[in-house]
């Protein structure tokens, strides 16, 4: 669609708006790698951060096939590690292990993500685009969805190229968004090809966004809705890696640019996974309370939840994976989105885990995430309890909508009960949204893979997926179907 590009000039309504933006430097006094810690150059009070035992067994695997700053860099800042401190279930976050590598099983592109990826840097699946625009986070998640761009990977694409994945370039994805919207526009309203409406949303991802200078930010911002995007995401765990970045001048830079374009929408996707990366606790390990048996926040963090919720004309909302020995845990479900949506915020999803390279050792059952959400929203108002929780089929979000303990009478394979998934999201037109799966129960499947022996009944074709014949194209029959089942 994009033939030439050319440097991309902003007009006077974006030079005036960029120019009123102010940089700030942080001090976010990162450790970056298992080095520090192997040579006792970390600083001195945070080399116990690892025993000995554990820089040992890490330190055999080096430059094996098992290195785990192989599968997955190491990175922690200070603000992260005081709270881990206190915190088993963030150390778990963020500390390297062995048992990473033990099965090395799983995608190199989950989701086929690039099978949609029209122009470098630019996921273009559903009706709203998704953009690499770094790939690096101020800390690194063990368990990271997107580790294959963290650790700058080859990825095998579509058309038998093998390289790493490219970031988002403002010269590139402009030009690509008045080129699709100006076909859907000249098509009464639907793209001839991909059976798509408009490009009006646009997800800032990576990496996080928020590790980029204010000047990058309001570049984009500024070129997005220059560009007639109406809605801007900003997907961010920066809150709990280092939350002294949603400073006074961040928090000007989103009030001038709601003064130049007030008619585009501004949303923050938060990252929490746990209440202890943004609840006080004491030496005990206890949540701090006031004299009324409130909560309270760690100062920063709270800070930087009333600097975003504050301004009323941006959302706050957080998403989530269940892991394996982090948050599998009802009770701090509760509390995450009890606290969470009593600072303003919405609880948006929780996810299984996803099949990432070495997914073994970090996903529960798909079964045991759904019970532990179902019980974790027990107890919880409705406007507490708006999460849902879904999985990343390759056709799209699914969410697991129930799992019965009871047979259906009359439905062979229905003895231990069943899985219900329905498709929350569906590629190009979304022909498939609302349509479901059903599946014989399974209480150790991890993914998909492991119910295909007792599909029961799937209008949705979670289980009779081939791959797309072009990038960014509608789904449809493929000489490229794929192999080994669902995930490889």
């Amino acid at each position: 669609m994009i033939q030439q590009q050319h440097e991309y000039a902003p007009n006077d309504r974006e030079q005036a708006f960029l120019g009123a933006v102010e940089e700030t430097k942080y001090q976010r006094e990162i450790i970056n790698g298992l080095a520090p810690f192997f040579s006792n150059k970390a600083p001195e009070d945070m080399l116990s951060f690892y025993t000995d035992n554990e820089v040992t067994s890490l330190r055999v695997l080096k430059g094996t096939d098992r290195d785990v700053e192989s599968r997955m860099p190491v990175k922690i800042t200070r603000h992260y590690y005081d709270l881990a401190r206190k915190s088993a279930a963030i150390q778990r976050i963020v500390k390297a292990s062995p048992d990473e590598t033990e099965n090395l099983q799983g995608s190199e592109d989950p989701g086929n993500q690039m099978d949609y990826s029209p122009v470098e840097g630019l996921l273009h699946k559903y009706e709203m685009g998704l953009m690499y625009v770094v790939s690096t986070c101020s800390a690194h998640c063990r368990f990271c969805y997107r580790e294959e761009l963290i650790a700058r990977k080859e990825i095998a694409r579509q058309d038998g190229t093998v390289k790493k994945k490219g970031l988002a370039k403002i010269s590139e994805i402009i030009p690509y968004i008045k080129a699709h919207n100006e076909i859907v526009a000249a098509n009464g309203g639907v793209h001839p090809e991909t059976g798509r409406e408009k490009l009006r949303e646009i997800l800032l991802s990576g990496g996080d966004p928020m590790v980029l200078n204010n000047s990058k930010l309001a570049a984009w911002f500024a070129a997005l809705a220059e560009a007639d995007v109406e809605s801007i995401r900003v997907g961010t765990k920066e809150m709990a890696f280092y939350p002294q970045r949603f400073d006074r001048s961040f928090l000007t830079l989103l009030d001038k640019f709601h003064e130049a374009y007030p008619q585009v929408g501004m949303h923050f996707m938060l990252h929490f996974e746990h209440p202890d990366e943004f609840l006080q606790k004491d030496d005990e390990g206890n949540f701090v309370e006031d004299s009324q048996g409130f909560k309270q926040w760690v100062p920063a963090t709270g800070e930087a939840m009333r600097g975003l919720t504050s301004r009323g004309w941006l959302t706050v909302e957080n998403q989530a994976p269940i892991i394996r020995g982090i948050n599998d845990d009802p009770d701090a479900l509760r509390i995450l989105q009890r606290e969470f949506k009593r600072a303003g915020g919405e609880n948006h999803y929780f996810f299984c885990g996803r099949d990432i390279v070495a997914y073994k050792a970090f996903n529960i059952p798909i079964e045991s995430a759904w019970n532990i959400l179902n019980t974790s929203q027990r107890g919880l108002s409705g406007i507490e309890a708006h999460a849902r929780l879904s999985i990343t089929h390759y056709k799209g979000k699914t969410e697991v909508n129930a799992v019965t303990n009871e047979p259906i009478p009359g439905l062979k394979g229905s003895e231990n009960g069943v899985v219900i998934f329905k498709l929350l999201r569906n590629a190009a037109s979304a022909p498939d949204r609302g349509k479901v799966c059903i599946v014989g129960r399974n209480p150790e499947a991890l993914w998909f893979d492991d119910y295909e022996d007792r599909v029961l009944f799937d209008e949705a074709g979670l289980f009779d997926y081939t791959r797309v014949k072009a990038p960014g194209a509608a789904p449809g029959p493929s000489s490229m179907p794929q192999t080994g089942g669902m995930c490889r």
